[in-house]
């Protein structure tokens, strides 16, 4: 990767004329009026730790694969987006620096759970699955190997930390929560996404493994925020490479995760420079997960 493509990447964002309302591990939120402006960044997190190189392109990866999939599943739940390109008004000065990478959004009362949808057994699912023969209380058929697809999807939800790692939890304890009619609202809309998202990468050479999503209430409705069937909500593996029985190469940052498990690093902060080879090989991974399933290049 040449030196002006490095210069692409944007790791932090600053807008004079806006109130910074939080930095996530990847997106910075402003607020804009009564709405919220989402931007993402090409920060790349591993094993829980903000990496000090980020990834060129990452952040317009999130964002445009995200509005592809919010746009195309519509019909299921309705999103949070309210406009992505055109930015008039106080984010108007911004335009360039937000083309691309952000999303102005409905402000909304996010529900406190993760929606996780398995349709193959691998991470966490597995490991949990080799220990007690289920996921997440969900009893499975015995003798499933690593990366078995599973006879349907399961929804498997966590909680949401705001550092450090989810949780995963069962569905009776989602409900006792949040209420069992929202929980079973979360559960057909998750596992309905994933089951029409995962047809379609199907027919493009993508299994998608398993995904989470997010979702708020805003005035009494439903609404899919944050963001959607994107290489870092979702395990992409690519279909003519898989093999069940081992972890399966994927389209998102396990290249960043197997450099750092080679050079031995102690999974704590502060996190490891990336070489430029392990940048550029992840970013290519990116790329080609957003070409795939859009079916034309990154801008």
């Amino acid at each position: 990767m040449t030196s002006s493509q490095m210069a692409l990447a944007i790791s932090e964002t600053s807008f004079a004329g806006l109130k910074l309302r939080g930095r996530g591990k990847v997106r910075d939120i402003y607020d804009a009026g009564d709405d919220l402006l989402i931007v993402a960044t090409d920060r790349l997190s591993a094993f829980d730790v903000v990496l000090p190189t980020p990834i060129p392109d990452k952040g317009k990866v999130l964002t445009q694969l995200s509005l592809f999939w919010f746009k195309k599943l519509h019909g299921i739940v309705p999103s949070h987006v309210l406009e992505a390109v055109n930015f008039t008004g106080e984010l108007a000065p911004y335009a360039r620096e937000l083309a691309g990478r952000a999303m102005l959004v409905r402000r909304t009362e996010p529900i406190p759970i993760e929606c996780v949808v398995r349709g193959y057994l691998s991470g966490s699912g597995w490991k949990d699955y080799k220990k007690t023969g289920s996921v997440c209380g969900i009893a499975l058929p015995g003798g499933l190997i690593e990366s078995s697809k599973l006879p349907e999807p399961i929804f498997t939800p966590s909680t949401k930390a705001t550092s450090g790692h989810d949780e995963n939890i069962s569905f009776d304890e989602a409900a006792s929560q949040i209420g069992t009619p929202l929980a079973e609202r979360l559960r057909d809309v998750s596992i309905e996404i994933y089951r029409r998202a995962s047809e379609y990468a199907a027919e493009r050479g993508i299994i998608i493994a398993d995904t989470k999503f997010e979702f708020g209430i805003a005035n009494g409705e439903l609404i899919w925020i944050d963001e959607a069937l994107t290489p870092d909500s979702s395990r992409f593996w690519p279909a003519d490479e898989y093999k069940p029985g081992h972890a399966q190469p994927s389209f998102d940052k396990q290249y960043v995760r197997d450099y750092l498990e080679q050079i031995g690093w102690n999974k704590q902060a502060p996190g490891p420079a990336l070489p430029p080879d392990v940048v550029a090989a992840t970013r290519v991974r990116y790329r080609e997960a957003y070409e795939r399933i859009t079916g034309h290049a990154l801008d």
